[in-house]
């Protein structure tokens, strides 16, 4: 059977310390880090619906160097990432996740915040619902969104990963 490599989305469980993470990525990028201990299920859904032509392949060394990025970052050693994305979502969804990426470590800013950053200052239950999709948890930061009155909100891998991404962080 030939195979189009264009059309595989490698995966792998990381597996480190206290994290368990099903992580993807495409021949482009990374896209998908999914929450804390969440069922592979999970990844085979966003897969379906996001690359419905795909297929999902196991493959632990496609994905070593990104897993290599997200255990230094689990250990405290790296602040910030170089490894590619493959973000798939429509394009107000690239946007927020964009100016995700611009949070710097160790700061969080609110969803008004990136609404404004990416000059839809009336847009942020869009934004938060932009958030909710991100596909690619830790390294497209949306831990680092919070609350206006500073409260943490909700988070797709919980509120417990969140408070542990944060805490990291600090």
């Amino acid at each position: 059977m030939d195979q189009n490599n264009g059309n595989i989305v490698y995966w792998t469980l990381l597996n480190h310390g206290q994290w368990k993470l099903y992580l993807a990525a495409t021949t482009e990028g990374l896209c998908y880090a999914g929450p804390h201990n969440a069922p592979f299920e999970e990844l085979a859904a966003w897969t379906k619906k996001r690359l419905p032509a795909y297929s999902l392949v196991e493959d632990s060394s496609i994905l070593e160097p990104y897993a290599e990025e997200l255990i230094g970052y689990m250990e405290g050693k790296r602040k910030e990432f170089t490894m590619p994305l493959d973000l798939h979502g429509t394009p107000f969804q690239q946007s927020v996740w964009m100016a995700l990426q611009e949070i710097p470590y160790g700061q969080t800013v609110s969803y008004s915040d990136i609404a404004e950053k990416i000059l839809n200052p009336k847009s942020v239950r869009a934004v938060g619902a932009a958030i909710g999709a991100n596909p690619v948890l830790i390294t497209v930061p949306c831990h680092r969104v919070i609350g206006k009155n500073g409260n943490l909100t909700g988070f797709r891998g919980g509120l417990d990963m969140k408070k542990q991404l944060l805490a990291l962080e600090q």
